[in-house]
């Protein structure tokens, strides 16, 4: 799954990007407390263990 798609997930669902450092756009969602990373390497997939992290913290299913 690409950046892009996971970003879209994300905003569609209510988080909120909240700061960017380099290729890493961090987001917040106003009743989780987390914060979520997602790193923006162009059109590369984002690896399995990161899309794990982010579901685990953002509460979403993004894998299919």
């Amino acid at each position: 799954m690409k950046a892009a798609d996971v970003i879209t997930s994300l905003e569609g669902a209510g988080w909120v990007e909240v700061r960017q450092a380099g290729s890493h756009k961090q987001f917040k969602h106003p009743t989780n407390p987390n914060v979520v990373t997602v790193p923006v390497h162009g059109s590369r997939d984002l690896p399995i263990g990161t899309l794990k992290s982010i579901e685990r913290k953002s509460g979403l299913t993004l894998r299919p």
